[in-house]
């Protein structure tokens, strides 16, 4: 494919698939202009544009990317496409890129990024999922708060579309660029996180050098034993639970029951340890003024923890 002139999606109301499409294309072909229309004779495959959502076709090689024809494209395992997903298999690499993410860690990037961001949003385009799976927060998901940027229905201007459809893009962006950026920096934590485990060897305290994501590497690791993980703040440490999904809040251990909602003297008298200086309700974090003091917490939540059986 030559390097297009024209990105060509639909007039009219927008949805979170198109707009998520055009952050990537529109990135990769700043060059290119971005064309709402729902002309023939735009939306006919040509050797300058890329079309998107529009179309009634799949042709990668002609530059046609549309899934709402009969017989759609489909995903190996049979799930629907959207023209985000559609858009992202044949260009989410080169956006990567563009992106700086090292290529140690493309892959491992695409593939998180596809099964987090693209394919929720390709379910819900396609009716595969109902947005009140999502309950109390249906109405916050990124495709319910991206459409919420439309025109309200009452705007009659001729350009409320449009006009709209480009005030929502840098939105848009923002919410695609961080969430690669949280997958690349997740990729470079669990090199970091790795190297931790095997000095801790059997302790069931984990040392990190700063906060980072850790729970994923901790699993594929197979460290089973550990309890807690310490690290250093900006002027304090931390001390925290391991939790056992990424859906969920239940942890390997909890913190101790007595401390929790504590913080200074009061969390200094219920744990004997001076420098404690905070336990969230919840005992998922407790802070600490030195090493030293948050190393006596964890010492003695373990001991709590295996009280209570933890294994």
């Amino acid at each position: 494919m030559t390097t297009p002139s024209f990105l060509v999606t639909h007039s009219g109301g927008f949805h979170a698939d198109e707009l998520l499409s055009s952050v990537i294309l529109t990135r990769l072909f700043p060059q290119a202009s971005l064309i709402r229309t729902r002309d023939a004779d735009w939306i006919t495959p040509g050797p300058d544009r890329i079309i998107f959502d529009v179309g009634r076709g799949y042709d990668a090689q002609a530059g046609l990317f549309d899934h709402h024809q009969k017989n759609p494209p489909l995903r190996m395992d049979g799930q629907p496409f959207s023209s985000f997903g559609l858009i992202w298999r044949h260009f989410g690499r080169d956006f990567l890129r563009a992106c700086l993410v090292p290529d140690a860690l493309l892959e491992a990037v695409h593939l998180a990024f596809d099964s987090n961001f693209v394919l929720p949003v390709d379910l819900m385009d396609n009716g595969a999922i109902n947005p009140g799976s999502a309950g109390a927060l249906a109405g916050l998901t990124l495709p319910v708060l991206l459409e919420s940027l439309k025109p309200v229905f009452d705007d009659r201007s001729p350009d409320a579309d449009d006009r709209a459809f480009h005030q929502a893009l840098p939105v848009a962006r923002i919410f695609v660029e961080a969430a690669i950026s949280q997958a690349a920096a997740k990729g470079r934590a669990e090199a970091v996180v790795c190297q931790a485990i095997a000095a801790a060897g059997q302790s069931r305290i984990l040392e990190l050098p700063m906060g980072m994501p850790y729970r994923t590497a901790i699993t594929a690791a197979g460290a089973d034993h550990l309890l807690f993980v310490i690290h250093p703040r900006e002027k304090d440490w931390a001390l925290n639970g391991i939790r056992l999904s990424e859906d969920s809040f239940a942890q390997r251990a909890d913190l101790p029951a007595a401390w929790a909602g504590l913080t200074d003297a009061a969390f200094e008298a219920a744990s004997g340890v001076i420098g404690a200086r905070f336990c969230h309700n919840a005992r998922f974090i407790a802070i600490a003024d030195s090493r030293d003091a948050i190393l006596a917490l964890a010492t003695l939540a373990i001991a709590e923890a295996e009280r209570q059986g933890v294994a």
